[in-house]
């Protein structure tokens, strides 16, 4: 979600942000939040009337920046779209290889939130997600891969579980290999699409 004209309200959910993501949800109190945003803590829930609208408004705000980010490194991948989603993740892998790195923030909320299914929190994630996966899916069909949604899906699972590896082992080998996988899942769908030759006679 980009900023919204409100400088107060966008200073409070750019504070949450780093807190949220740095040190998680529940180690995270509204106080913290106020003292890092230069405001009060009245001022604060006068923006969200809870700490959990707070947390929705979080992860609603990087929704945006981050599909944006993952069509970044798709478009500026040379090749065909095989080498274009392996580049993907790729470019992820280096991304998360740093010691500020702390995982999908969207996969983090939803882990610490799994008690509460009805979060808006959990529904902006899955959001997120499912936006992604269009995403994919609508890019693999405009490039003549067949049946692009399943492969779509297929290629967030890859994603998700190259992330949740990458936090274990801070290893940029896992994503690579994940990479690899996705390249060839494109890469058998765009050989299945394309038209038998036959034998001349």
């Amino acid at each position: 979600m980009p900023p919204n004209g409100n400088p107060t309200r966008d200073r409070i959910v750019a504070a949450a942000t780093k807190l949220f993501y740095s040190e998680g949800l529940r180690a995270t109190s509204v106080d913290a939040v106020a003292e890092k945003a230069g405001v009060t803590k009245k001022t604060l829930y006068y923006h969200f009337r809870t700490k959990d609208e707070l947390i929705a408004a979080y992860l609603a705000s990087r929704d945006q920046p981050t599909l944006a980010w993952y069509e970044r490194w798709f478009a500026e991948t040379r090749g065909s779209t095989a080498d274009k989603v392996r580049g993907l993740f790729r470019a992820f892998g280096k991304s998360a290889d740093t010691p500020h790195w702390r995982g999908c923030g969207f996969l983090r909320t939803i882990a610490e939130l799994a008690s509460t299914p009805g979060h808006p929190a959990i529904k902006a994630g899955a959001a997120h997600k499912k936006k992604f996966e269009a995403w994919m899916a609508d890019t693999l069909a405009r490039d003549g891969v067949h049946d692009a949604a399943k492969i779509a899906r297929q290629i967030v699972i890859l994603l998700d579980g190259a992330a949740t590896v990458m936090l274990i082992h801070r290893d940029t080998a896992y994503v690579e290999a994940a990479g690899d996988v996705a390249a060839e899942l494109v890469e058998q769908s765009s050989a299945a699409r394309r038209p038998k030759l036959t034998a001349s006679r």
